[in-house]
């Protein structure tokens, strides 16, 4: 039986709920606080946000209008949205919506663009996509993008006739019934909503993301329940076994699996196959997984403090019920692989973030984040942090953060024949 209290004790979490699906039935549980000001405590009643499990809601309508054969996945985003531009016109002729859910579109992903929260909010962050520079070629590179999900809102928008916002209450959350899930910040008063925290001494962030990256997960919150409702509808039909589908091998992050339409496709030992996302915005972190064969779901929701490692907790017990084993996670080997680091070190740009890889002691490198955008503020530091080899093509942090030593994969090779991307799920290039 899980102990959430004491999890969350131990890992020194703010708030949390959890809650399983397990043979059809939907058991849930809550601890800690909303907010370590108030000391106000968690029910199964309050609401997080998911951040970016959103993405699979997203992703989901783009399949219903599919499903209706109201859209092509195959097709350019052009036939949807004549006016769409990029940097890149040729790029911007030939991206399709299946580019966009399976992140390969190539374009700056992480666009923070703060336009509103009226009807039109998401025409209007689209229309500020035609400065969005190519960082590499439609369907070349997995390179997660947030802006490729808000575009895919936009069209939902577009075929449907009415605001994203509304799209998602009328065809999800009313349909499936759920009684906390909001998908405005101006629906949170009708809610108890946890406060998100930042922070290694957790505070309240005191802010939300901007709304106009709705799609993507800045907005969508609920408790843990309704998520697992929603779960639910997908695995009692086939309408959406579509996206469960593998589309895309990202770069070898040392943890298996690939990018399914919306979902992550996770690999467990024993050929079991399941799905999930993650999802991260200020002050919030949010975990599902799903193992579509066992009819099992698990869903953990947080608000600040060191969440993986509760999570990690959850899942290791509630599959370990099963039978299944959740992947390891990578550590740094006892006998770390050679850096070669004259072809590692640099700088290398992403959107609204430089890494800066220095010469460090003993064959390894030491790596920074420098923020160029404060959109980046509450979730990377700006501290030195050293890393290691782990393969020919992979370095390791030596210290974990957050329960989790992070994997940067060494893509391609330039005119000098240095690395010419740093990955570690959004594709940073040498500049």
């Amino acid at each position: 039986m899980i102990d959430l209290t004491e999890l969350v004790e131990r890992h020194g979490v703010v708030g949390a709920q959890v809650a399983v699906l397990h043979n059809g039935e939907i058991t849930d549980m809550a601890a800690g606080v909303l907010n370590n000001v108030t000391g106000e405590k968690v029910t199964t009643d309050s609401i997080f946000q998911i951040g970016s499990i959103t993405k699979v809601w997203t992703a989901t309508l783009v399949q219903q209008l599919v499903n209706e054969g109201l859209l092509d996945l195959d097709r350019p985003v052009r036939d949807v949205l004549p006016d769409f531009r990029l940097a890149d016109e040729q790029a911007a002729r030939i991206i399709t919506p299946r580019h966009l859910l399976t992140h390969t579109a190539g374009f700056q992903g992480d666009l923070f663009h703060d336009t509103g929260n009226g009807d039109d909010m998401l025409e209007k962050y689209v229309a500020l996509l035609a400065d969005a520079r190519q960082e590499a070629p439609p369907g070349e590179l997995y390179t997660y993008c947030n802006s490729g999900y808000t575009l895919l809102g936009r069209i939902v928008e577009v075929l449907r006739g009415k605001p994203f916002r509304v799209v998602v209450r009328e065809r999800l959350i009313d349909v499936l019934g759920l009684r906390t899930a909001v998908a405005s910040h101006a629906e949170y008063a009708t809610q108890t909503v946890a406060t998100g925290h930042v922070g290694k001494d957790p505070e309240p962030a005191g802010k939300f993301m901007a709304e106009g990256d709705a799609p993507a997960g800045t907005t969508l919150a609920m408790s843990a329940r309704d998520l697992l409702e929603f779960v639910r509808m997908h695995l009692g039909t086939s309408e959406f076994d579509a996206m469960r589908e593998s589309q895309v091998v990202p770069p070898n992050f040392a943890q298996g699996g690939s990018q399914g339409l919306g979902w992550a496709v996770h690999e467990y030992a024993d050929g079991v196959t399941g799905v999930g996302h993650t999802g991260s915005t200020l002050g919030y972190r949010a975990y599902l997984r799903v193992i579509p064969a066992a009819g099992l779901a698990i869903a953990v929701l947080t608000n600040g403090g060191e969440s993986l490692p509760l999570a990690r907790a959850v899942f290791e017990e509630v599959l370990g019920r099963e039978g299944i084993t959740p992947p390891g996670l990578p550590t740094p080997p006892p006998l770390p692989v050679p850096v070669d680091v004259e072809r590692v070190v640099g700088v290398y740009r992403s959107t609204g973030l430089e890494l800066h890889v220095t010469e460090g002691d003993g064959g390894r490198v030491k790596l920074r984040y420098v923020r160029l955008d404060p959109g980046w503020e509450s979730f990377v530091d700006g501290d030195e942090h050293e890393f290691t080899g782990l393969r020919d093509d992979a370095l390791i942090a030596v210290d974990s953060q957050n329960g989790y030593h992070q994997v940067v994969v060494l893509c391609g090779r330039d005119e000098q024949d240095r690395v010419k991307y740093l990955h570690w799920g959004r594709a940073a290039q040498r500049v």
